[in-house]
């Protein structure tokens, strides 16, 4: 699964299948409201769950291309994340 490469310490767990995806986020470094309304803002559709989940459902016809380009997308995002300190 290729959100699964995605790999920051913000992200506590990526579950889902196919094209469904939910990606937990820990809420000591970002909402899940927070990343949602940058992706928006990125061009990038999502809903967020619980206040830690963000959920990807991206249509059927999506291509091959415009995945690749939504992850790179994500991957800058957390690029710009802080890195959370360890207790």
């Amino acid at each position: 699964m290729l959100f699964r490469s995605i790999r920051h310490p913000a992200t506590r767990e990526v579950r889902g299948k196919g094209l469904l995806i939910g990606l937990e986020l820990d809420p000591a470094v970002i909402s899940a409201r927070a990343f949602c309304e940058q992706l928006m803002r990125d061009g990038i559709l999502s809903k967020e769950t619980h206040d830690t989940v963000v959920r990807f459902a991206p249509p059927l016809i999506i291509t091959a291309a415009e995945i690749d380009g939504a992850l790179a997308t994500i991957r800058a995002m957390f690029e710009k994340l802080p890195i959370p300190q360890m207790a």
